[in-house]
């Protein structure tokens, strides 16, 4: 069995702990990632030739970086990046593209930002003969009526599943409460099916799509879901029950859920006085208290904090618009910012200086690059530095320090087995991320 991996995303909808510059699949969350966890998964039925990732050109480092730490081997031809935000179905006929070589053998497609419990992949092996001539997706029986979901209306029965009746939008709470009086399934968002099916009900229902060459028309085509662009109007679709732990962790309420909450319903390591219901995310080693509150959510990071009542974190979206039309640099990425080299966190920063802590991965490296308008003071802290300055090549073990003016061509390098960490202080009249003149970069950028 194949698998897609959907990747993509914008951060929103758990800010301040995902950012656009790393989606709530890339956070850690419950020990690793959801990408991780997602990715696990997969790996119980497929080989990484036979796992597809599809996502945003630029979370392609996040992507290899995570496969890595779980000690899997990187297959980069299975990388798919998309140019541009394009919906599900786009990305899934992409990723079939990929598959159809064999087109009878049967491709599960998992979203990599929800939670899902053991035993998913029995479920996807028990519906593999019903997806050799549907399109099968699976639904989360419902717990109570939810206006933030689809539902499926299932039909008769068919092998493990149901014929799908109709598909229903995310609906307001009457009809949420009819849909699951009447057996409606929420719909988890994952898919099984082969590429013959698949591209069989593509040319009736969206021609435009099966008949696209991949990648090069991918930007031209059109933005929509997989339920919308085909599902609704496919009559050859099955519903077959998820039976596992599922939740699309879509806001923290939803994370409150899953979480496992102490004796007066609190999630989190907050000292709480007489308060309930209520959820604390901060950073370790920081001690918060709360007197006498009740169903809040409160999450601190290092440059944001957002107090929410538990009712109203769909809202979240609202408060990233807000900081996206003001320009807020804390909806794009955090103090700690991935690259492929490793990691730089800012430490502390005012109009004329910046101060980072640069760890660089064993192996990697920087760019070959200047900077026009900021000089570089560099400190190693840990490991050992192969710094070239124009030109000249230098070794720089734990306690050294060297000096970049403004304009030398330089390279950071790390060749040791551990990885390497770097005090830096910049020092200029302008400290942008921008001010880098590339002339070599080993990831292409």
């Amino acid at each position: 069995m194949r698998t897609i991996l959907l990747a993509g995303g914008s951060g929103s909808r758990l800010w301040p702990l995902s950012r656009k510059r790393c989606p709530k699949q890339f956070i850690s969350l419950f020990g690793e990632t959801l990408f991780q966890q997602a990715y696990r998964r997969a790996r119980t039925h497929s080989r990484p030739d036979e796992i597809v990732v599809v996502t945003g050109s630029e979370y392609e480092f996040l992507v290899k970086n995570q496969i890595e730490e779980l000690g899997e081997t990187v297959v980069q031809e299975r990388i798919l990046l998309e140019p541009c935000g394009r919906n599900t179905l786009p990305a899934i006929a992409w990723g079939m593209r990929q598959f159809e070589y064999n087109p009878d053998e049967p491709v599960v497609i998992y979203p990599t930002d929800h939670l899902v419990g053991e035993g998913m992949t029995e479920i996807v092996a028990q519906a593999s003969s019903l997806a050799s001539d549907h399109l099968v997706t699976f639904g989360v029986v419902p717990d109570r009526p939810h206006t933030g979901y689809g539902y499926i209306a299932p039909g008769d029965p068919i092998e493990s599943g149901f014929v799908v009746s109709a598909f229903y939008e995310k609906p307001d709470l009457q009809a949420a409460e009819r849909y699951i009086s009447e057996g409606a399934f929420w719909n988890s968002g994952i898919f099984l099916m082969t590429p013959g099916v698949f591209f069989e009900e593509c040319q009736k229902y969206a021609p435009a799509i099966a008949d696209a060459h991949l990648p090069e028309a991918f930007p031209d085509m059109p933005s929509v879901s997989i339920d919308y662009g085909l599902l609704e109007h496919s009559t050859r679709v099955a519903v077959v029950p998820l039976t596992t732990r599922w939740s699309d962790l879509g806001t923290f309420s939803a994370l409150h859920d899953t979480s496992s909450p102490d004796e007066h319903g609190n999630v989190g390591g907050a000292l709480l006085i007489d308060s309930t219901g209520c959820t604390f995310i901060h950073p370790e080693g920081k001690r918060v208290a709360a007197v006498g509150v009740s169903d809040i959510v409160v999450v601190d990071t290092d440059d944001a904090l957002l107090i929410s009542s538990r009712d109203a974190t769909e809202r979240v979206r609202e408060v990233v618009s807000a900081l996206t039309s003001a320009c807020d640099p804390t909806v794009l990425e955090h103090r700690l910012v991935h690259r492929p080299w490793g990691t730089y966190l800012v430490l502390e920063e005012s109009q004329f200086f910046k101060i980072k802590r640069i760890t660089v991965k064993p192996g990697a490296s920087l760019s070959l690059q200047h900077h026009h308008h900021r000089s570089e003071h560099w400190v190693v802290v840990s490991g050992c530095a192969h710094v070239e300055i124009d030109g000249e090549t230098r070794i720089l073990p734990q306690g050294e320090s060297t000096f970049v003016r403004a304009g030398a061509l330089h390279r950071l390098e790390n060749q040791g087995m551990i990885p390497l960490e770097m005090i830096e202080v910049q020092i200029g009249e302008y400290l942008g991320e921008d001010d880098i003149v590339r002339f070599d970069d080993r990831y292409g950028r």
